[in-house]
């Protein structure tokens, strides 16, 4: 890197993937899950954030192991793939990064969980 060149942050980089990647809306997904779309809902925030609450029927795989366990949860690279993080930076790097690792049919849930529970969409809560 050169002296002219400014070190990219956390911010770059999800606007970087941004550019690459399909976003779904909460409406959209909400539609998908009412509509009974067949896909594959990973939620790439961390083990314990999953286990204490998170949208039905998603599965955990956290964003420091994407790559070494998506293939475990998701064989089939044809299949519909929305991931969801917290506020949708994570989860725009996830679908970047699955997209890279030849999934053709990825999402990333704008705007993330916080905003998923603010509709109020249903969720699974449980005591922390």
């Amino acid at each position: 890197m050169t002296q002219t060149q400014s070190a990219k942050t956390w911010h770059d980089f999800v606007a970087d993937a941004k550019t690459r990647i399909r976003e779904v809306t909460q409406n959209e997904l909400r539609q998908w899950i009412a509509q009974g779309k067949d896909m594959i809902l990973v939620d790439v925030r961390e083990a314990n954030d999953h286990a204490h609450s998170r949208i039905e029927n998603s599965t955990n795989v956290p964003r420091g192991v994407l790559e070494l366990e998506i293939e475990d949860t998701a064989p089939d690279k044809n299949r519909t793939i929305v991931t969801y993080c917290g506020g949708g930076g994570r989860s725009a790097l996830a679908a970047d990064v699955l997209q890279q690792m030849g999934y053709r049919d990825v999402y990333s849930l704008q705007g993330g969980y916080k905003q998923w529970k603010e509709k109020p969409y249903p969720t699974l809560e449980y005591d922390r």
